[in-house]
C-alpha cells in the first residue's frame, strides 16, 4: 500500500526535523513543522512564543486533558481555555495543508488531524541520550553544562503535550508504525527507509 503522509514525531535532539526535511527532498513532497506554528500565529494573532508558553502550560495539566476531550466531543469550542483553542488550530492548519496533498509532518500530535486514514504512515525517532546532548551542543548551540537539562526538558515537553492532547504515551510503540534509531542509522538512510516505506 502507498501511503501519502508522514507523520514524525521524535525526541529533542534526535534529528527527526533533518529527517523530515530529507524525506521531503527525496520525495519531492512539502514537509511542515514549524510552518504550522507560523500558520497558527497568523490565524489566531498570537505570537509563536506565546503560543509554546500555552502548549507548556497544557502540558503541565492532567485536568487539561480530560477538559480538552470532553470540550471536543460536545463540540463545545467556544468554551475552550487558550490551550485547546490553540490545539485545535493546529489542527485545522494541519487539515488544511493535508488537502493540498502528499507531505511529511513533524510533532504537534499530527496523526490526530488524519483520524482513522489508512494512507498516513506514522513514524517516531529516538537516539541515545549522549547523542542527543552531543547534537545539542553542536547543532543548536547548547551550552555543554546545560545539555543534560534542555533534553530533559524538551522530551518532558513534547511527551507531556503529547499525552495532554491524544490521552497516549508519547513512547508507546502501539502509536507507530516505524520507530527509526537515528544514532544508529543516520539521517539520510532514516529518511529512505521511511520514504521505500511509503512507496509500500
Amino acid at each position: 500500500m502507498k501511503y501519502y503522509y508522514a507523520l514524525i514525531e521524535r525526541e529533542y535532539g534526535s534529528a527527526g526535523t533533518a529527517i523530515g526535511e530529507k524525506l521531503s527532498e527525496l520525495g519531492q513532497i512539502p514537509c511542515y513543522g514549524a510552518k504550522i506554528l507560523e500558520k497558527v500565529s497568523e490565524n489566531l494573532n498570537i505570537g509563536i512564543e506565546r503560543i509554546q508558553r500555552y502548549e507548556e502550560k497544557a502540558t503541565n495539566s492532567f485536568l487539561y486533558s480530560i477538559y480538552l476531550m470532553g470540550r471536543m466531543n460536545e463540540g463545545s469550542e467556544g468554551y475552550l481555555s487558550n490551550e485547546g483553542q490553540i490545539y485545535l488550530e493546529e489542527q485545522r492548519v494541519i487539515r488544511e495543508l493535508a488537502a493540498q496533498g502528499p507531505a511529511v509532518f513533524v510533532g504537534r500530535c499530527a496523526a490526530n488531524a488524519f483520524d482513522d486514514r489508512k494512507d498516513v504512515l506514522k513514524i517516531f525517532i529516538r537516539a541515545d541520550k549522549e547523542l542527543r546532548k552531543k547534537r545539542a551542543v553542536e547543532s543548536y548551540g547548547i551550552r555543554p553544562n546545560e545539555a543534560e537539562a534542555v533534553v530533559h526538558k524538551f522530551d518532558k515537553k513534547r511527551s507531556g503535550y503529547y499525552a495532554a492532547n491524544t490521552g497516549r504515551e508519547w513512547r508507546d510503540p502501539s502509536n507507530y508504525h516505524l520507530i527509526l534509531d537515528s544514532g544508529k542509522l543516520g539521517i539520510e538512510r532514516c529518511a529512505r527507509i521511511i520514504a521505500e516505506a511509503m512507496n509500500g
